[in-house]
């Protein structure tokens, strides 16, 4: 069973990496094949919805994405980190979820893998929760089975996240809730 982590931030090893590398690493120590996509290294352009992958599993976009499909579709789970830019995803992340539409209009590809976020903002009150719904959105949108941190919504950290000790364990919980739904499913 694979389980891939998002980063929805454009820094290069910043907090949402590091987040990434922690959860696949608690993953990994559970068994699980894990990948990655971080959109920092990617480009991903914006949907523009012309419509091409109506009628077929091909974007008229050439860029990143179209290796990504394949990493999304032969997922069985996916924890999903965003920094919180102006109380939401970043656009980033926002076109790589928009770009996913191709899966969606092709069978549903998404329909049944499991899901869990993570939000980092400024402040601990600084948007964490709206993007968490925001990237719940996507997977409900997909039919995914969203999970928390068994408490809550999900991971919602403060930057730095090395020294936020209470957001960390959100993180850690969200982790384990993945982990633990994808093994009671039998994916």
């Amino acid at each position: 069973m694979k389980i891939t982590g998002i980063s929805g931030s454009p820094n290069i090893g910043g907090n949402n990496e590091r987040i990434i590398d922690l959860a696949l690493g608690i993953a990994k120590e559970k068994g699980f094949e894990t990948d990655k996509i971080f959109i920092s290294q990617l480009e991903v352009s914006p949907c523009t919805d012309c419509g091409a992958c109506k009628n077929g599993r091909e974007c008229s976009i050439n860029d990143d994405m179209a290796k990504l499909y394949g990493i999304l579709e032969n997922s069985d789970a996916f924890i999903v980190s965003s920094p919180v830019f102006f109380g939401c995803v970043s656009a980033q992340l926002k076109a790589l979820f928009d770009r996913s539409v191709l899966l969606r209009r092709n069978g549903f590809l998404l329909k049944g893998k499991i899901g869990g976020a993570v939000a980092i903002g400024g402040s601990r009150n600084g948007g964490q929760e709206f993007t968490i719904q925001a990237i719940h959105s996507w997977m409900h949108i997909h039919g995914m089975v969203v999970v928390g941190d068994s408490a809550h919504f999900g991971g919602s950290a403060v930057k730095p996240v090395d020294s936020d000790d209470d957001g960390l364990k959100t993180v850690r919980d969200t982790v384990e809730m993945v982990c633990d739904t994808l093994t009671r499913m039998g994916k």
